[in-house]
């Protein structure tokens, strides 16, 4: 996402690779640099363990995935991408967070640790109006 970039000639900023500075999330510090690695392992150890992957699995992958902030920029939009590509591999209708979702969605994980209900909500949410985009779309190509 960054190659080709004012961030890409950047020594410190790391362009495809982990963090080398450490950063935050909204106030809410993430993992130390020295310990992305270790902690991207546990995290990808934890989900592919699963013998199921359910909605709230993908979500709580997300969530730790945001807490890890595992790069120097680009986090979110890359822990949403892939969001939406384990719900369409796991055959879960997937979701956007678009601007009417985004302020809850900051506080959903904000408070996930706390209140597992604000994320979740809002990725359904979210999942009920991407899926009226795909039944407009679908009836206007079948119309």
């Amino acid at each position: 996402m960054k190659t080709g970039t004012s961030d890409a000639v950047k020594e410190w900023f790391n362009v495809g690779e982990w963090k080398k500075l450490p950063n935050e999330v909204g106030g809410t510090e993430t993992a130390l640099p020295r310990n992305v690695e270790a902690e991207m392992d546990r995290l990808n150890r934890w989900y592919h363990s699963l013998s199921e992957t359910a909605f709230e699995d993908v979500v709580e992958y997300h969530y730790r995935f945001e807490k890890i902030h595992p790069f120097q920029d680009g986090n979110g939009r890359v822990g949403r991408l892939i969001l939406f590509r384990e719900c369409l591999k796991n055959g879960i209708i997937p979701f956007i967070i678009d601007d009417s979702h985004k302020q809850f969605y900051w506080r959903g994980l904000r408070e996930f640790a706390n209140t597992r209900g604000y994320l979740m909500d809002t990725c359904l949410s979210a999942q009920d109006t991407y899926g009226t985009w795909v039944e407009y779309f679908y009836g206007k190509i079948n119309g």
